[in-house]
C-alpha cells in the first residue's frame, strides 16, 4: 500500500482494496464533506473506511501524491487522475475548470507512459518512462521550471530537462527537485530558505544543477515543505538543505542551510544498518535503515515505483502457450493492456544504453525489431491475435488522444502497424487499418509532423515495411472490390501514404526507400477503374462536378502510388479523351447540333494536320506549327506527305523518325554536343531564334501525345527540368563525364592544399564562352571553404542559368500539347522512357509473343528458318529489324511485352519479293521462301533500306 498526505486528507493506494482518508482538522464538527474524492464523516477514530470514488471502480491505483489541497493518482492502466482544489490550475484540467471532489482524468497526458507522479503545495508533476517532465499548477516562484512565473492550467513540458534522463521528481511547497539517472540533482522554484542548494536565497525559474553534489552520484531525493534531502548511496551520506527551523535538517541546530550538508546520523553497532530509503514530511525528515526492509519492500521509492503494465516477449510467450483453461485470464490481460494506450506506448523501449531517453521529435525511442518479434509470436495463435485485434478496434483506437502533451504518445502509431502487418498476412485487420489511418489524420498538425519525422528516421528496411502495411490494406480492398464500402477509410489510408511519401522525401538519402516501393501494382490491373478515376478527377478539377463526402477516393491525386503501367494508361486515356472531345465538337458543329454563335467562324477541325514535303521536313514543320492555333495542339496528329495520297499512321511514324534525325544533326546547329557527340544540351548562345525552341517543344509534345517514341539524345537533366526536379552534379556528369569527375574530385577527393595549389577561380568556360560564376567578384579564387558553393554554381550555370531562356520556351511549347498535371505524375526516368523508349531488348520475349496467320504456325518450315536467320543477326541488325517492324528501334517503356509481332504468309509474293511490314500494327508479311539463304539475303537487304521500313 501507499499513503500520501496533504493538508486536507490522506488518499491511500492499495492493491484492489478500498481507499481510506483521514479527515481534515478544518472540520472539527464532523460535518459531511468531500475530501480527496469521497464523502467521509468524522468518527471517534478519525479514520473511516469509505467506498472509493466511482472513477476508480475496477481500477488498480499504483501511485498517489498529495499537495496542500489536491491529489493526483496513477492507475495500473496508465491513466492519471486529479481532484481537489484548482485555484492555481494544480489539477491540470485546463482553462475554466473549477475545483472538484471527484477524480477527473487528465486528458492531455493520455497516452504518455508515466513512471512517476509528484505533488507540491499547489503544483504537480508527472514523469514519463523516457524522462519527459510535465508540470502544471502554481508557478509564482518558478517551481515548474518553465523559465517564467506564470501559472499553468494544464501540463506543460519542461523543455530544459529534455534528454537529461530524469528518473525522479520531488516537490516542496514552492520548489521542485529533479534527479537524473546519472545522479545529478536540479532544483527550481523558491529559494527563500536555501532549499534549492545553490548557496543563495534566490528563486530559480529554470532547473539549475546543484553544484555542491558535483562528483557525487545522488541516488535518492526528497522534498519537505521548505527543505530538501539528497542521499549518496555510494558514500552512505545523507545531505539536507533549506529550512531548519523545526530541526528537519538533522544538524542538531535550527538554522537554515543554503548548500547541501551531511546529516549527522546516529552510529549503530550493526555495520549493516545502511539507509535504504529517505522521505520527507512537511517539516520532518526520515531515513529508513535496513532493519525496515519489510516496509521498504512495499514502499514505492525511486527504484521500486509501481508502474503501468507493459508488453514484452515473455508476455507473448505466455499468452500463446497458456492452457485453454486459462483463456479467461489471458483474455482479461489482453483487454487490460491493449485497451490502454499508455501501456502500449511504454512497451518495446530501446533500453540498451538508455537510448529511449533520447526520445524527441527526431527519435521515437522504440525497439521496432522487438515490436515485430512480439506480434509475430502472437500470430502463431489465431485466437490470441483476433482478440488483440478486437480490443484495439473497440477500446484502444477510440481512446487515442489527438493532441497529447508529449511525443511519447505517438509511439502507438509505430507499434500498431506491426500488428497490422501480421493481421493482413492472415487476411485480417482491414477495418483496423483504415480506422488507424483515420486516427493518424486526426493528430494535430505539429504532432503529425513529428510522426513523419519518426518515419523518416526509421531507415530503409523499417520504412519499407510500414509502407507495405498500408499498401497491403489498399491492395486487399482493390482485389475484393470494397473501395466504395470503406470509402472514408480508403481516403484516410491514401493520406497516410501521402504523409509517408513526404517523410521519405525529407529523409536523408541513405534512409530513403526507392520511389517504386510506394507503387500499388493492383491499380494497373484494373484499367476500367483507372479510367473512371481519371474522368472523375478531371470533372472535379474543371468544376464540372462538385466533390461531396460520398465522392470516391481519387487515386490520380496520389500519383506516387501509381506504377508505370498505371501512369501510361492514365496519360494515354486522358490524351485520347481530349482528342475525342475535339472530334465530337467538330461533329456537332459540322452537323449543326450547336448554334452558329458557339463557332461563328470556321468549323473547328477534328485533327491537327501537317502537309509536309520530304525534302523540306523542318522548314514545313516549323512553318505550319507556328501558324497553328495553340488549342489545336492536343488534337490527333495527321501527317500528309506531299505527293503521297494515302493517309496512314505509318506516315506519322516516318515523320517523327526523320524530323528528329534532322533536328539533332550537327549541321542544323540547334544544340551543343558533348565530347563524344552522343548527347546534346541547349546552347547558351543559340543560333536559332527562341521561337524555334518553342516549336521544338510542341513537336516533342506531339510525339508523346500521339504515342511515338522519338530520338531525344538529352541527359536526364532535361526530363528533370521539365518536371521541376532539381538537377545535380550527377546530371552534369552524365553530359560531360570529364567535367563532372573533375568537379567531384574538387568536392570530395582533393585536400585543402590540393585545392589551393590548383589556383582555380570562379571564371569558367562553358559552350565556348567565358563567364564569371560570381559577377560581383571577378576572378574569385576557389578555396576549400567555398568549393561546395563553386560546384553548385557551376552545375546551376551549365544546366539552368545559361539555358534559361531557350529551355523555358521549349518547356512552354511542350506543355501546350501535353497535360502538365498528368506529365508531372511521372518520375524523370519514367518520362524519359515514355518519350525515347528503352534499350533493354529481350529478343526471346519477342519470339514468345509472336503470333502467326495466313497458314503460318510455329513449326512451319519457313518460320523455323526465319528464327534461325533472326538468331544469327547481330545486335544492331536486330535493332534494325525492330525499326523495320515497328517504325522505332527502341523498346517501349513497358517493355517487349508491348510488341506483339504478327507474321503472315504472303501468298501473292514471289521468291524475289522483300519482306514488308505494316509498322502501325507490327505485322510482318513474309514470302514463303524456299531456302534459308534466300530469306537471309532479302531480309538483310530490307533492313538496310534507307528508310528503315516500307510504306503500306
Amino acid at each position: 500500500s501507499d499513503i500520501r498526505c496533504g493538508t486536507g486528507g490522506c488518499p491511500r493506494s492499495s492493491n484492489q482494496r478500498p481507499l481510506y482518508w483521514r479527515t481534515s482538522d478544518r472540520d472539527p464538527e464532523g460535518k459531511r464533506k468531500c475530501i480527496s474524492g469521497c464523502e467521509i464523516k468524522q468518527s471517534k477514530e478519525s479514520i473511516v473506511g469509505t467506498k472509493g470514488p466511482a472513477n476508480f471502480q475496477n481500477r488498480q491505483i499504483v501511485q498517489i501524491a498529495c499537495g496542500d489541497h489536491h491529489s493526483v493518482a496513477l492507475t495500473k492502466d496508465g491513466q492519471l487522475f486529479t481532484w481537489g482544489q484548482n485555484s492555481n490550475g494544480q489539477l491540470g484540467l485546463g482553462k475554466g475548470e473549477s475545483s472538484t471532489s471527484s477524480p477527473r482524468p487528465l486528458k492531455s497526458l493520455v497516452g504518455i507512459p508515466l513512471s512517476q507522479i509528484s505533488a507540491g503545495g499547489d503544483h504537480s508533476f508527472a514523469l514519463s518512462l523516457s524522462g519527459a517532465v510535465f508540470g502544471w499548477g502554481k508557478n509564482s516562484a518558478g517551481q515548474l521550471g518553465l523559465g517564467d512565473d506564470t501559472d499553468r492550467l494544464s501540463p506543460a513540458p519542461v523543455v530544459s530537462l529534455h534528454q537529461k534522463k530524469t528518473v525522479f521528481i520531488s516537490c516542496g511547497a514552492e520548489h521542485t527537485a529533479v534527479l537524473t539517472k546519472g545522479g545529478l540533482v536540479f532544483t527550481c522554484g523558491s529559494g527563500r530558505y536555501g532549499q534549492l542548494g545553490h548557496n543563495s536565497l534566490r528563486d530559480e525559474l529554470r532547473p539549475r544543477l546543484v553544484a555542491e553534489f558535483w562528483g557525487s552520484k545522488v541516488s535518492q531525493i526528497a522534498c519537505g515543505r521548505y527543505h530538501t534531502l539528497g542521499f549518496v548511496e555510494s558514500q552512505s551520506i545523507l545531505y539536507a538543505f533549506g529550512c531548519g527551523e523545526q530541526g528537519q535538517l538533522g544538524s542538531g541546530r535550527t538554522n537554515n542551510q543554503t548548500v547541501p550538508l551531511p546529516v549527522d546520523l546516529p552510529q549503530e553497532q550493526n555495520n549493516d544498518s545502511t539507509i535504504k530509503i529517505i522521505f520527507a514530511g512537511a517539516n520532518q525528515s526520515f531515513a529508513v535503515s535496513r532493519s525496515g526492509e519489510n516496509w521498504v519492500a512495499s514502499h514505492p521509492n525511486c527504484d521500486q515505483r509501481k508502474k503501468a503494465c507493459e508488453l514484452d516477449l515473455e508476455i507473448a510467450d505466455r499468452w500463446i502457450s497458456s492452457n485453454p483453461k486459462h483463456w479467461t485470464r489471458t483474455k482479461r490481460n489482453i483487454t487490460k493492456i491493449f485497451s490502454s494506450v499508455s501501456c502500449i506506448n511504454g512497451s518495446f523501449l530501446k533500453k540498451s544504453s538508455d537510448k529511449h531517453y533520447s526520445t524527441s521529435q527526431h527519435q521515437c525511442g522504440l525497439d521496432l525489431s522487438m515490436t515485430r518479434q512480439f506480434f509475430e509470436k502472437l500470430s502463431r495463435k489465431e485466437k490470441v491475435l483476433k482478440e488483440v485485434e478486437s480490443v484495439v478496434q473497440q477500446h484502444l483506437l477510440p481512446s487515442l488522444n489527438h493532441c497529447p502533451a508529449g511525443v511519447e504518445a505517438l509511439r502507438v502509431y509505430l507499434i500498431l502497424p506491426e500488428l497490422l502487418r501480421v493481421l493482413l498476412k492472415q487476411q485480417l485487420g482491414t477495418y483496423l487499418a483504415v480506422s488507424l489511418a483515420e486516427a493518424i489524420l486526426k493528430l494535430c498538425p505539429d504532432l503529425l509532423k513529428v510522426l513523419e519525422g519518426w518515419w523518416g528516421s526509421m531507415g530503409k528496411t523499417m520504412m519499407s515495411k510500414h509502407i507495405q502495411v498500408w499498401k497491403n490494406a489498399l491492395s486487399f480492398l482493390l482485389r475484393a472490390g470494397l473501395l466504395h464500402h470503406y470509402n472514408p477509410g480508403v481516403k484516410a489510408t491514401l493520406e497516410v501514404l501521402k504523409c509517408l511519401h513526404r517523410a521519405n522525401r525529407k529523409a536523408e538519402m541513405s534512409k530513403q526507400v526507392h520511389f517504386t516501393d510506394f507503387y500499388i501494382k493492383e491499380l494497373s490491373q484494373n484499367s476500367i477503374m483507372l479510367q473512371t478515376d481519371v474522368t472523375l478527377w478531371r470533372q472535379i478539377k474543371s468544376s464540372q462536378l462538385q466533390e461531396v463526402e460520398l465522392t470516391p477516393a481519387i487515386f490520380c491525386r496520389f500519383p506516387f502510388l501509381l506504377d508505370l503501367p498505371s501512369k501510361v494508361l492514365i496519360y494515354q486515356h486522358d490524351a485520347q479523351v481530349t482528342k475525342v472531345s475535339h472530334q465530337l465538337i467538330h461533329h456537332q458543329a459540322f452537323t449543326g447540333r450547336v448554334g452558329p454563335n458557339v463557332f461563328p467562324g470556321e468549323v473547328p477541325t477534328p485533327v491537327i494536320k501537317l502537309n509536309i514535303r520530304r525534302t523540306h521536313l523542318l522548314e514545313d514543320t516549323f512553318r505550319q506549327l507556328g501558324a497553328t492555333d495553340h488549342e489545336n495542339f492536343q488534337k490527333q496528329l495527321v501527317v500528309q506527305f506531299v505527293d503521297e495520297t494515302k493517309l496512314t499512321l505509318v506516315q506519322a511514324k516516318d515523320f517523327f523518325l526523320h524530323t528528329f534525325d534532322d533536328l539533332f544533326a550537327p549541321d542544323f546547329g540547334m544544340f551543343m554536343y558533348d565530347d563524344t557527340k552522343t548527347l546534346v544540351w541547349f546552347p547558351s548562345k543559340p543560333k536559332h531564334e527562341t521561337k524555334t525552341y518553342f516549336l521544338f517543344g510542341i513537336l516533342c509534345g506531339l510525339a508523346l501525345n500521339n504515342n511515338n517514341i522519338v530520338h531525344l539524345p538529352f541527359p536526364q537533366a532535361m526530363f528533370k527540368k521539365l518536371l521541376g526536379v532539381k538537377v545535380t552534379l550527377e546530371d552534369l556528369t552524365e553530359f560531360s563525364s570529364v567535367l563532372g569527375e573533375s568537379l567531384r574530385y574538387i568536392l570530395y577527393d582533393y585536400t585543402d592544399d590540393d585545392i589551393e595549389n590548383l589556383d582555380m577561380t570562379y571564371s569558367i568556360t562553358w559552350d565556348d564562352t567565358e563567364t564569371e560564376l560570381d559577377p560581383k567578384e571577378m576572378g574569385k579564387p576557389v578555396t576549400s571553404k567555398n568549393k561546395k558553393e563553386f560546384v553548385q554554381a557551376y552545375v546551376n550555370y551549365a544546366l539552368n542559368k545559361s539555358v534559361e531562356r531557350v529551355f523555358e520556351e521549349f518547356k512552354r511549347g511542350f506543355f501546350k500539347v501535353c497535360a502538365r498535371d498528368v506529365v508531372e505524375m511521372f518520375h524523370p526516368e519514367e518520362l524519359r522512357g515514355m518519350m525515347v523508349g528503352r534499350e533493354d531488348y529481350d529478343w526471346d520475349k519477342l519470339k514468345q509473343n509472336t503470333v502467326y496467320e495466313s497458314g503460318y504456325h510455329g513449326n512451319h518450315p519457313v518460320i523455323k528458318i526465319f528464327w534461325e536467320v533472326f538468331d544469327e543477326l547481330s545486335h544492331d541488325q536486330k535493332k534494325a529489324f525492330l525499326l523495320f517492324l515497328t517504325g522505332c528501334g527502341r523498346v517501349p517503356i513497358l517493355g517487349m511485352d508491348q510488341i506483339r509481332m504478327t507474321i503472315r504468309a504472303w501468298h501473292e509474293s514471289s521468291q524475289d519479293h522483300f519482306p514488308q511490314s505494316l509498322t502501325c500494327h507490327a505485322i510482318l508479311d513474309l514470302p514463303m521462301y524456299q531456302s534459308k539463304e534466300r530469306l537471309q539475303t532479302l531480309l538483310t537487304e530490307a533492313l538496310n533500306h534507307n528508310r528503315g521500313f516500307w510504306k503500306e
